[in-house]
């Protein structure tokens, strides 16, 4: 929609992360939320009432409501379901992580982006934290040399999101931490990596607590259900090998005994960096001569702006070009599905993995 101000936006699964998107993209002048959609009668009552908007039982009645895009935030399984319905109706796409629930749902997706006159952006919000955003910055101007290893851990004491809901439920998620809050680690990771061509995983997957009746938390990302299964990884270890040399260490949990983790660690052969997610710092290491050898150590201050706000951002200008946002692609979900699901071979072979 080229040369227009407002942006028409509808949205598809209206819990909480539906609304968690709502909340924010209501705040943008130059956004028009056209209605909602979910199969949930309660979940559109409650979305139709808080914004006053319409509701739609069917998503292809949402799609006829002139929207220019979508977000899509249902549980991975219908991914495929909306997102390509979506395109195929020439809409412009936000698509939650992670792409699909399978790489084969995910190859379908993708296929039917690369044939859409719209696109598809899928939300890995945290590469637009603005620490992330001083690495990236830093990396393109040489400072870090050439980026050899990156540690992307995403670790949680106890953080279960709710047992018995679809999180854990491997048929609708597809996985547990792995491809919960793990899609995150891996695609921040090959971020960091500039999308390099992967060559081999190694991974193991445990599942071991999750089933436990003497599960002991103080709190937990989502309530325990009434009912349900447990039948998903809650901890990740695995390692993965790219071109060129480079390689990944990945550490996710749900819950571990152990400290909660969310550092990411970049290095380089000039130069290295932590982010710790948790308390959003960031530290430059370096070394020189001059004088003597000595280390250098700095401390990176930026400003706290809402990742999320700065990524729905990108995609509602990406909407009013009409050109594709060339971060948060498509393609680079599909490189994160291919590890997570060379992960779970990896565990279920007792080998590594090549990928071709």
């Amino acid at each position: 929609m080229p040369g227009t101000t407002e942006v028409r936006v509808g949205f598809v699964g209206l819990g909480n992360i539906g609304h968690y998107h709502a909340d924010r993209l209501t705040e943008f002048d130059d956004v028009d939320v056209v209605g909602g959609m979910d199969i949930n009668p309660d979940a559109r009552a409650r979305f139709a009432e808080k914004y006053g908007v319409e509701s739609f039982e069917s998503h292809e009645d949402l799609y006829a409501a002139d929207a220019d895009a979508v977000v899509v935030t249902t549980p991975n399984k219908f991914h495929e379901e909306y997102a390509v319905s979506a395109l195929r109706s020439g809409l412009d796409v936000l698509l939650e992580k992670p792409l699909a629930h399978s790489l084969e749902s995910a190859e379908r997706i993708a296929e039917a982006a690369r044939n859409a006159t719209g696109f598809c952006m899928v939300g890995f919000h945290n590469r637009f934290r603005n620490p992330i955003e001083v690495v990236k910055g830093y990396q393109e101007e040489g400072r870090f040399g050439r980026t050899r290893h990156v540690e992307a851990n995403y670790v949680r004491r106890r953080g279960i999101p709710g047992r018995g809901s679809w999180f854990t439920n491997d048929e609708i998620a597809g996985g547990g931490a792995l491809i919960d809050i793990g899609v995150h680690a891996i695609d921040l990771a090959l971020h960091f990596h500039d999308f390099p061509t992967v060559e081999e995983v190694s991974g193991t997957i445990r599942s071991q607590f999750g089933s436990r009746d003497d599960y002991a938390y103080l709190e937990m990302w989502g309530e325990d259900a009434e009912s349900g299964e447990f039948s998903v990884d809650d901890s990740v270890s695995a390692f993965v090998r790219c071109e060129g040399d480079r390689t990944i260490a990945l550490e996710v949990a749900w819950a571990a005994n152990r400290a909660p983790d969310e550092q990411f660690v970049v290095r380089g052969t000039e130069a290295g960096a932590t982010y710790d997610k948790i308390d959003d710092s960031l530290t430059l290491y370096e070394t020189g001569r001059q004088g003597t050898d000595h280390f250098s150590n700095a401390t990176i201050e930026t400003r706290n702006e809402d990742p999320h706000r700065a990524e729905q951002r990108a995609f509602l200008d990406a909407v009013r070009s009409g050109v594709g946002p060339d971060r948060n692609t498509v393609e680079q979900a599909l490189k994160v599905q291919r590890v997570i699901d060379a992960v779970y071979r990896s565990d279920e072979q007792s080998r590594a993995i090549r990928l071709d």
